[in-house]
This record gives C-alpha cells, sequence and structure tokens, in this order.
C-alpha cells in the first residue's frame, strides 16, 4: 500500500479524537523520523526545480484543520527548502469588505498557482462555508451551494493544468489545549496567542460535524482530501511529506528539451 492511501479520506472519514494521535509511519525513534521528513524535503524542493523549469504544470496544496494543527509548522517542516522563486504561501483570513462584495471564491481564484508554481493555502475557501456554518452566517442551503462551486472549481483547476492536494490536520480537543496551554506559559509565544481561539474551542463539536460534512461532500478523484494525524508535529509532517513527494514523482516532471541553437553561442 503507497503511503497516501492510508491517509485517503473517501466517503468513510470520521474525525476521532483517537485517530489524531496515530503515527503509522513513524519508525519509533522521532530524530530518525525528523532526519527523514528533512530527506523527504530536499527531494521535495529538486523536484520544484523541474515543476518550475517544466513550466507547464501546477501544484496547489491546502492546509486546512483547526487552530494550533500545525499549518505554519508543515510549511516550515515541508516546504521550507524550495527555492522561493517556486513557491508561493497564501494565508487567508477574514475577507474584507472588497472581498465580501464578490463570491466567496473571487479571492481565492486570484492566488492559485500559474505554470511552474507551488501554491500553499495556509487555511482556504473552506473556511467560508465550515465557519460561516458554525456561526449561522449561512444556512445549509447555502452551504450545499458552495460545496458544488468548490466542487466545480476544483475541477475548473484540475482540467486546466493544476494538480491539487488537500490535507486536513486532524488534531484532538486535548492536544490543541495542550499546545494553547503552551503558548500562554511562553511569553515569546504570547504573540501566537488569540483570544478568539477559546471562542471556536467552545465550538469543537459543531467544527468536528462541519470538517466531517466538507471532506465528504468534496473528496474527489481529482482533488483528494488527506485525513492527518497531527498530534505529533512530526509524524504530521513525515505523512505530508510522503504525499507531496509521491505525487510530484508521479508528475513525472521533466526539464525542457535542450535548444540548437544555444549549441553555436561562445562566451567571450
Amino acid at each position: 500500500m503507497k503511503v497516501h492511501e492510508q491517509f485517503r479520506a473517501g466517503q468513510t472519514v470520521t474525525l476521532v479524537d483517537s485517530d489524531a494521535q496515530r503515527k503509522p509511519l513513524s519508525s519509533g525513534d522521532n530524530a530518525a523520523d525528523k532526519k527523514q521528513v528533512e530527506q523527504l524535503a530536499s527531494q521535495i524542493a529538486d523536484l520544484q526545480n523541474l515543476l518550475y523549469a517544466e513550466h507547464k504544470r501546477k501544484l496547489l496544496v491546502i492546509l486546512q484543520g483547526m487552530d494550533t494543527s500545525g499549518k505554519d509548522g508543515t510549511v516550515k517542516g515541508v516546504f521550507g527548502k524550495i527555492d522561493p522563486l517556486g513557491i508561493q504561501t497564501v494565508a487567508f483570513k477574514a475577507p474584507t469588505q472588497q472581498e465580501k462584495d464578490h463570491d466567496f471564491l473571487w479571492r481565492i481564484h486570484s492566488r492559485v498557482p500559474g505554470k511552474g508554481e507551488l501554491v500553499i493555502f495556509n487555511r482556504s475557501h473552506y473556511e467560508d462555508v465550515v465557519i460561516t456554518r458554525v456561526h449561522d452566517w449561512i444556512d445549509d442551503a447555502e452551504r450545499l451551494r458552495r460545496y458544488a462551486h468548490i466542487r466545480d472549481f476544483e475541477r475548473l483547476l484540475v482540467e486546466t493544468g493544476t494538480v491539487v492536494l488537500k490535507f486536513f490536520l486532524h488534531i484532538s480537543k486535548d492536544e490543541q489545549k495542550n499546545r494553547l496551554e503552551a503558548r500562554l506559559a511562553d511569553p515569546e509565544k504570547h504573540w501566537k496567542f488569540d483570544m478568539q481561539d477559546i471562542e471556536e474551542r467552545k465550538s469543537w463539536d459543531a467544527y468536528q460535524r462541519l470538517y466531517t460534512q466538507a471532506i465528504l461532500e468534496t473528496d474527489t478523484d481529482h482533488a483528494p482530501w488527506y485525513v492527518i494525524p497531527a498530534d505529533s508535529k512530526t509524524h504530521r509532517n513525515l505523512a505530508i511529506a510522503h504525499i507531496v513527494l509521491q505525487t510530484m514523482q508521479d508528475m513525472q516532471l521533466a526539464y525542457p528539451p535542450e535548444n540548437p541553437a544555444l549549441a553555436s553561442i561562445k562566451i567571450q
């Protein structure tokens, strides 16, 4: 079984806290696992050079999850070795008034990757369905409409040369509590603490239910969801790095053909 098959959401996904603790890829040695992540990250960086040089296809990586689930840590740990020329990270915040004046995908579409690019969405268009439904800013009819729009949008991306990978970083409620308390205990991490995280935590069960529904409604063969156990930061990165690397290897990337016109050029 390929690594990505172990985490593929499919149509039977359940977000159970005990699953967030799973570490099926771990060697049992955290230092060895971290070294493997670094090796995989270097291979991903090499393949990104090919993607950039080939300049035909695009890769979109979506990171979604509860607060403290490790989206920032994933960006640093898995993608930190990539040449900045070929990668962008987009952190979506609450929409501005201008963005609210358009359809909910307007601000998303303008940030998808161009040819040769790898773009990481740190949060994404799924926030505009899940959060808005948790707070009753939209009703169920609108929620289902938005899922249909997302399916069409992601199909458009794939049919125009974008490979789409969607990762849900599945953290347990207890582990989130530990990470929030760690931020409070360390003055150097106070900048990361947001009182809104406490408010959102009160709706934990609603978020788990709505994220489950979102995954079930939008998991497709062309834009798959992967549910990544995220209580272990190292194993989270290990799983995602494996899946990204396998995906890029399957793309069979290659440098463009040599240019015969360059053979006669002499550098004085």
